[in-house]
């Protein structure tokens, strides 16, 4: 694993996960195992033809020490005269080590399709189990280690499902093999310090790398925190320049360099007691086999080929039994950072379609708020027995101090969240016992805080409706009010917006996300601050052209700025999650209520800014 820098962004962490490495037991192991069978099953055809080639790979591998020592016998005996002999066993001997090579390629090349499919799988059903999830889930992610997390499943995928089928399992039939072909051929004592060799070599290696777990862990956490805490930096950029934190980001940052080295360190010592104690174990057990086989020798025993036969098979054995300490320790690992990214598949939403979810018929768009109350937590309620109706073609507004719960309106009517008391329903039918892809289908927003894709303009336009034609595109983006800044740019519509959409103003960003909006062309309309970066100007132009949009529309307006919702057929005042006044512009005047005094506030405001003229001549 490479230092903990932010190379690579996907996604974000979700709270409470930020450890990779979960604790890891059998149990866990044989889950994760489990959990890849049906992508090996999809080509199953392959997998056995795989398995064929490895075999054949194997028997070529156990045959050479065998051609090797029929050189050395037919050489040491004096019978070189007779070339024709060990010729042919040279011969044998390049035909198995080239059979052994290309035996591995073939294997390795039709096994691949079947680990791609796999890895492409699996990343295109984690992506779109994610954008199932709701949106408190996508609310408490943290940039930076989740996407660590994701990346280190899906090279865990690929590692277990090549050097698990195709290392551990082939190695173990090797060394089988070549303790069978010892005690048969040579004395039983040196099959059996190979099976004792193989066992204390496996032992040591599962029980340190069981104790290493929680150093891997410890090491991934700090790893996971320094990616965080980076890319959560980077993002942030323009707050940190507003605030010249630069060296406070930067001694954070070093914090947590700090305790990934630390924990590096750790996991170095580690490694090296593993690594160390494996090496005493193949280091003895050669020495021992081959001091047997010498005296052997020197006995009459066993020929000088016999002792050639004897060492390939060793080193044979123990090269691969020393790469199979590192595959054991990766698959651990491997299999550990694959169930915790099947975890997230886990993840359930909280928002679900009833099994019997109906499709919505919008027929017009009369939506009803009845008595809808609702916490974001136990101890923090939002909303309070909220009830107003929206007629079908006509335009609501929802307006009251910050944090009065208007946005949350707009959450519960698009279904990010359900009422805990009380309905939403549109033409009398509870959005709750809708499909969630009919009811948002049917709504188009456009949010108080805009953000894009890092992409072109008219990409970002085309997202409200990915088919449409580019006639369409540039109508709506005139009745955005958009074109001409759009004819100003160099580049026009491939105009690049940048990350977030930073390369472009926030008015900038607001009108393109009304063009979106209006590409998408809904039945239901709804406008979170959907003008609040833009001047006086813009905004009474961009109004008058909504007006003209949403003449046949159901509309909810989310306002802080009275001035846009004048024109309202009913504002709705909401004070503390509770609905405290409703009525026309002229009507709640005349209640010299809570809108009144919010009206005579912005008014005051108005006369020391260049406010709409609708609100100064009022």
């Amino acid at each position: 694993m490479g230092p903990p820098l932010f190379a690579f962004v996907y996604t974000s962490e979700m709270r409470g996960h930020g450890d990779s490495t979960t604790e890891t037991n059998w149990s866990g192991d044989w889950t994760a195992i489990k959990s890849l069978i049906p992508y090996f099953m999809e080509f199953r055809g392959r997998v056995v033809l795989a398995l064929v080639f490895l075999l054949l790979a194997k028997l070529a591998n156990v045959m050479i020490p065998f051609a090797m020592k029929h050189i050395v016998d037919a050489l040491d005996s004096n019978q070189s005269q007779i070339i024709a002999v060990p010729v042919a066993f040279l011969v044998l001997y390049g035909v198995l080590r080239l059979g052994t090579i290309l035996f591995g390629e073939i294997r390795d090349t039709i096994f691949g399709r079947v680990t791609e499919r796999a890895m492409h799988s699996i990343g295109l059903k984690l992506f779109k189990h994610l954008h199932a999830l709701d949106l408190d889930f996508h609310l408490s992610r943290r940039t930076g280690g989740m996407a660590r997390d994701i990346e280190r499943g899906t090279n865990g995928i690929n590692f277990l499902m090549r050097f698990m089928l195709f290392n551990i399992v082939p190695t173990l039939l090797e060394i089988t093999l070549i303790a069978v072909i010892l005690f048969v051929n040579y004395s039983p004592w040196y099959a059996l310090i190979i099976v004792v060799a193989v066992v204390l070599y496996i032992a040591y290696s599962v029980v340190l790398t069981e104790r290493r777990t929680s150093i891997v862990r410890q090491m991934n956490k700090m790893d996971n925190q320094t990616n965080t805490r980076a890319i959560d930096s980077l993002l942030n950029f323009e707050t940190v320049k507003y605030f010249g934190n630069e060296n406070y980001e930067a001694e954070q940052y070093d914090q947590n360099l700090t305790g990934w080295e630390q924990a590096r360190a750790r996991n170095r010592l580690s490694m090296a007691a593993l690594n160390s104690g494996q090496a005493l174990v193949i280091a003895a057990s050669i020495t021992a086999i081959m001091t047997m086989a010498a005296y052997d020798v020197s006995n009459g025993k066993m020929t000088l080929g016999d002792l050639v036969l004897v060492n390939a098979y060793m080193m044979q054995l123990f090269i691969p039994l020393n790469f199979l300490g590192f595959v054991y320790r990766e698959i651990k690992k491997s299999l550990a950072d694959i169930e915790h990214m099947f975890s997230l598949l886990g993840k359930q939403s909280s928002i679900k379609d009833k099994e019997e979810a109906g499709e919505l018929i919008l027929n017009g768009g009369d939506i009803r708020f009845d008595k809808v109350s609702f916490y974001y937590k136990e101890d923090r309620q939002i909303l309070k027995q909220v009830s107003f109706d929206i007629p079908a073609g006509k335009k609501v507004a929802v307006v009251g101090p910050s944090g009065a719960g208007k946005s949350t309106l707009a959450r519960l009517l698009f279904r990010f969240y359900d009422v805990d008391s009380g309905s939403i329903t549109i033409n009398n039918q509870d959005v709750r016992d809708l499909t969630q892809q009919s009811l948002r289908a049917a709504i188009g927003v456009v949010p108080q805080d805009t953000v894009l894709f890092n992409n072109t303009i008219y990409y970002n336009i085309a997202y409200g409706r990915p088919d449409a034609s580019r006639e369409d595109i540039e109508q709506a983006t005139r009745l955005a009010h958009l074109d001409q800044f759009i004819t100003q740019l160099p580049q026009g519509y491939e105009t690049l917006v940048g990350e977030r959409g930073l390369k472009v103003s926030g008015g900038e960003k607001q009108r393109i996300a009304i063009a979106r909006m209006l590409l998408k062309n809904p039945g239901i309309m709804v406008f979170d601050e959907a003008t609040s970066s833009l001047d006086s100007n813009s905004e009474q132009a961009i109004l008058e052209a909504l007006r003209e949009v949403a003449e046949s529309n159901t509309t909810l307006v989310i306002a802080h700025r009275l001035s846009t919702v004048v024109d309202a057929d009913n504002i709705v005042v909401l004070d503390k999650g509770c609905v405290v006044e409703q009525g026309s512009h002229a009507s709640l005047l005349k209640q010299d209520g809570v809108y009144a005094g919010l009206w005579e506030m912005q008014k005051r405001e108005a006369t020391q800014t260049d406010a709409p003229a609708i609100l100064a001549d009022a």
